[in-house]
């Protein structure tokens, strides 16, 4: 099981503050904005949209808050902000790899915020392209063991043409290639079979175990970055144990 889905499945689990959702949210819209301003207004014709559209809705964000980001991406409100699309690349506690996806409207503040967050937790922002190459995108579905059946995620995950399934006491890895994601979703979708995770993710060739100290740096160093709203996705290639990890978030 990779460090990144573990950190997503038990954040997941223990579910969102109040203040957090209003984080959440945040990230969300200027997603479904950029999503919209890019591709149009048609989910079925706009993949990204699509998929920012369905993130929203797992997330119980009211119709009106979606319908209202559509339009001021495509124009048909005012107020829409252009952000740019930015990844940043670093290292953190024992040498793991980050990459850090932003949507901003002022680069000079979010670079100024993700190298304070590095270097004030054991790591350091380096050269684009230093660790992106370690990187491939992948179509990746999480399941909870103990509420699905796991043979037949076993037999619909193979129908779907997935690349890879990894599974550990807890859960179950589901991976694809980008291009059949959607199939991937929708048949486990029209099976009703529930997912903790779903999304496509930046999966690394290999990862870094950490313990004690570094595990703990390396959680309050993913929490520091994810706390910025500008920032909408870090991935990184370490791998804590589920047990520590659990009880290092409390």
């Amino acid at each position: 099981m990779s460090g990144h889905s573990k950190w997503s499945s038990i954040k997941h689990k223990k579910g969102a503050a109040d203040a957090k959702r209003g984080k959440i949210f945040t990230k969300l819209i200027r997603e479904i904005t950029t999503a919209a301003r890019i591709g149009g207004a048609d989910p079925n014709a706009n993949s990204r949209l699509r998929m920012a559209i369905d993130n929203a809705k797992a997330e119980n964000m009211p119709k009106d808050n979606i319908e209202r980001a559509v339009k001021k991406g495509t124009g048909a409100l005012d107020g829409a902000v252009a952000y740019e699309e930015i990844t940043y690349e670093g290292y953190g506690p024992g040498g793991v790899a980050i990459l850090i996806e932003v949507l901003t409207d002022n680069k000079k503040r979010t670079a100024a915020e993700v190298r304070h967050a590095l270097s004030r937790l054991n790591g350091n922002l380096g050269e684009a392209g230093c660790v992106s190459w370690f990187f491939s995108k992948k179509g990746l579905m999480v399941f909870d063991k103990k509420a699905v059946d796991s043979d037949k995620i076993m037999e619909l995950a193979l129908e779907a043409g997935a690349e890879d399934i990894s599974e550990d006491e807890n859960e179950i890895e589901v991976y694809t290639d980008i291009t059949n994601f959607e199939t991937l979703k929708k048949v486990f979708e029209d099976n009703k079979v529930p997912h903790i995770v779903s999304e496509l993710s930046m999966v690394p060739q290999n990862y870094v175990k950490l313990e004690g100290k570094n595990a703990d740096t390396m959680l309050k160093l993913m929490e520091a970055l994810e706390d910025s709203d500008d920032v909408q996705k870090v991935w990184a290639n370490f791998d804590i144990d589920a047990g520590e990890m659990e009880r290092l978030l409390g």
